[in-house]
């Protein structure tokens, strides 16, 4: 158990942003341009961010026994096995060549949670965790929305020019990491190390709501053959999907388990709610496992995942249980952002996209 006593959950730890809608708004907009403008280049809509995919893989996770009752909450309260999708993803919101490197994540839903729903997702009974490759989000929600607005007016365009400041990007990066730093600035303008996506670990960075208390999520990878790959380099000159190559590749010959973890809060001071710029120390409060994610060996990359997972589901932090809130201004300001990317792929798809009932029909 962590050394200090987690806070228990009040409404009173979130307070709206002073411009929460202003920013909201912005945000929207600039999602919704980039959202059309990668329609009329592909004549195919795609995710505002995170559009492509590396990964679509089929697994379990298992809930052990006996955790302790502060750990014990909302999903993770008796012990289970739940089927479960991962996709693995790169954060932009065209589709780039791979050696464009910007920052990962991974999306995460569960079938089979049961108890009382958030809004909008009533009937399901799936729990999504929504991660990305980094503790802390990377700016204010002002910055975060202005940021944006640069994103949009070069979306899809100048891939030679995003090339360039990649390579840069990544070589400011090296030189920061040689020091004993880490530029989340620099990684997120295309200056991520070219390494292998399975070795990552994913963080949810904004806070949710976990049962009686709260708490940031993290997945970890733990099988030795994952563990094996973090910080591995990966060559991606002249291989525009080389990321998604190299999952398949591991997929083919080996299974994947992760941990998933959980930082309760114990300090609003240092462990803010609505800033998810702040890192929580570990040292007030480490991650501790809470389940385990097991994948076996399998295609990684087919039609029929594309179909099911990739053009078929949505993911966001606000499909899951009332026990898992997302907390927050990132989280609340990502609700409405989601809702609309998924409505968008649906209407010029022609395909429905709609929380499942449970994922049997999913392939391996």
């Amino acid at each position: 158990m962590p050394p200090a006593s987690p806070l228990r959950y009040e409404p009173s730890v979130e307070t709206p942003h002073p411009q929460e809608a202003e920013i909201g708004a912005s945000i929207l907009e600039s999602m919704r341009k980039v959202r059309e403008k990668t329609f009329e280049d592909y004549g195919h809509a795609v995710r505002s961010v995170h559009a492509k995919s590396h990964g679509l893989l089929k697994g379990q996770l298992h809930i052990p026994p006996g955790l302790p009752p502060a750990l014990a909450q909302g999903l993770f309260a008796k012990p289970g096995t739940y089927p479960l999708v991962m996709r693995f993803s790169t954060t932009p919101g065209d589709i780039l060549d791979d050696s464009i490197s910007t920052p990962r994540g991974v999306s995460i839903k569960v079938s089979g949670a049961e108890g009382e729903r958030l809004p909008g997702s009533d009937g399901a009974t799936t729990q999504d965790f929504v991660l990305v490759n980094g503790p802390a989000f990377q700016s204010s929600p002002k910055s975060f929305a202005q940021n944006l607005k640069l994103l949009e007016k070069t979306t899809d365009r100048l891939e030679r020019t995003k090339k360039v400041v990649s390579t840069v990007s990544r070589g400011l990066e090296t030189l920061v990491e040689a020091f004993g730093g880490e530029s989340a600035k620099l990684k997120a303008l295309g200056g991520h190390p070219e390494t292998h996506i399975l070795g990552e670990t994913f963080f949810s960075q904004a806070p949710i709501r976990y049962g009686d208390y709260i708490a940031k999520i993290s997945v970890a990878p733990v099988s030795e053959e994952l563990k094996a790959l973090k910080d591995a380099p990966l060559d991606l000159n002249g291989r525009p999907d080389g990321i998604r190559e190299a999952v398949v590749d591991f997929f083919h010959r080996h299974g994947g388990e992760w941990e998933i973890r959980v930082q309760l809060c114990t300090d609003l001071e240092t462990m803010p709610v609505e800033d998810a710029s702040v890192l929580w120390p570990e040292e007030q409060s480490p991650y501790i496992s809470v389940g385990r994610i097991t994948v076996a060996p399998q295609e990684a990359w087919s039609e029929d995942k594309i179909a099911a997972i990739d053009e078929g589901l949505s993911f966001s932090p606000w499909h899951g249980l009332a026990a898992h809130r997302p907390l927050g201004v990132i989280m609340r300001l990502r609700r409405q952002a989601y809702e609309a990317s998924a409505a968008f792929r649906a209407a010029h798809n022609g395909h429905v996209i709609e929380e499942p009932k449970t994922l049997d029909a999913i392939p391996v």
